[in-house]
């Protein structure tokens, strides 16, 4: 019985963390106008998939690092009870924030799962270890992300523009319509006499999209540009299936049967699904909420983004790609001056309520299942 709990909310866990987090690495296609929805949410599941799989032979450290130890007694950390606590915290907090279009951190719920349970539990939580290993990553990536990308999208407008590629503008010309006079004809229906003048308007957002124009190595700028924008959001979605995955999967091979092999690939499998299903709302705050953008910046904090969450994977570090892929749009926001700071103030405030939310109820949880005991 304990065992299917376990099975049960772990994959909750995957569905929960696809429905939040899959479309993050593409956000910027959306939000820039490179890509729509659809083909931007097939893009990051194929990219996701295949970060997934490798996790399972490049990210063995991070999935000892989510079984618990090292933060909890070995005993408590193979505890079926404990784990699955563990999972029904993270799954029901990043599942609330999916349905209310916020992003937030799968890892951070995850940590707030280890941290509730384990007091539930009566047990010694290493305060070094928890700070050490888990929290000073989530606290200081964002920041790193935000000061990088600025940097990040300097660098790339300087060679902007010593490759002599400019920015268009979109203006929108056409006509109108006006009366110029209301006459009555011989039947006595009333005539309405029009002309039509030129009319001239800077276009938005939805009647065309920034593009750049130029020549590259004899290659068109924009369409290079696209071709990179497209490469790096698949970066940041196989960084997010790297990163993510053995951190799930961790609490199926901890307390279960499954083979590391098959953990992963059912956590990548159901991640996979809750992208497709349900992803659509915080894939609105991500591309549109969060700061207008361009495909060159979109560029920028995708590449920024991708780099620190495999660098992160490969050394087993613990870091949010919610928090890297934020920390670098908020990057743009504030380059530019158009960061939305109310939607950015109520994510920040969500990351804050992440931990001692999933703590709280993955502590109700595993007292709840102790009754059973």
């Amino acid at each position: 019985m304990l065992g299917t709990v376990l099975v049960l909310s772990a994959l909750g866990v995957a569905f929960a963390n696809g429905a939040n987090d899959n479309f993050k690495g593409v956000a910027t296609l959306l939000g820039s106008g490179t890509a729509k929805f659809r083909v931007a949410l097939v893009w990051a599941t194929v990219a996701t998939l295949c970060g997934s799989v490798t996790a399972a032979f490049l990210a063995t450290r991070l999935m000892s690092a989510f079984g618990g130890k090292g933060l909890v007694p070995d005993e408590l950390a193979a505890d079926p009870n404990y784990l699955g606590s563990v999972a029904c915290g993270a799954a029901a907090t990043v599942l609330l924030a999916t349905r209310i279009g916020i992003p937030i951190s799968t890892t951070h719920s995850m940590i707030g799962g280890l941290l509730g349970a384990g007091i539930a539990a009566g047990s010694q939580v290493s305060g070094s270890a928890l700070m050490r290993t888990y929290l000073t990553p989530l606290l200081v990536s964002p920041l790193v992300a935000l000061i990088l990308t600025v940097a990040m999208h300097q660098f790339f407008r300087q060679l902007r523009r010593r490759l002599r590629v400019s920015e268009e503008t979109c203006f929108c010309v056409g006509s109108q319509s006006e009366p110029i006079a209301i006459t009555t004809g011989a039947t006595g229906d009333v005539v309405i006499m029009e002309a039509k003048k030129l009319t001239v308007s800077l276009g938005t957002k939805v009647t065309c999209t920034r593009r750049y124009r130029g020549q590259v190595a004899g290659f068109s700028a924009a369409s290079l540009l696209d071709v990179l924008h497209y490469a790096s959001a698949g970066l940041v979605s196989f960084a997010r299936g790297l990163n993510d995955t053995p951190k799930i999967a961790a609490l199926l091979v901890t307390g279960s049967s499954f083979s590391k092999i098959n953990s992963t690939a059912a956590v990548a499998l159901v991640i996979a699904v809750g992208g497709l299903v349900a992803a659509r709302r915080v894939a609105e705050t991500m591309g549109h909420r969060i700061t207008p953008m361009n495909a060159g910046q979109g560029f920028a904090a995708n590449l920024v983004t991708g780099v620190i969450v495999v660098g992160a994977s490969k050394l087993g570090v613990p870091v949010s790609t919610t928090h890297i892929s934020c920390g670098s749009l908020f990057g743009v926001g504030a380059m530019t001056a158009q960061a939305r700071w109310p939607i950015i103030g109520r994510i920040v405030l969500a990351w804050v309520f992440t931990l001692p939310l999933a703590a709280a109820i993955s502590a109700a949880v595993y007292s709840r299942l102790n009754l059973f005991n």
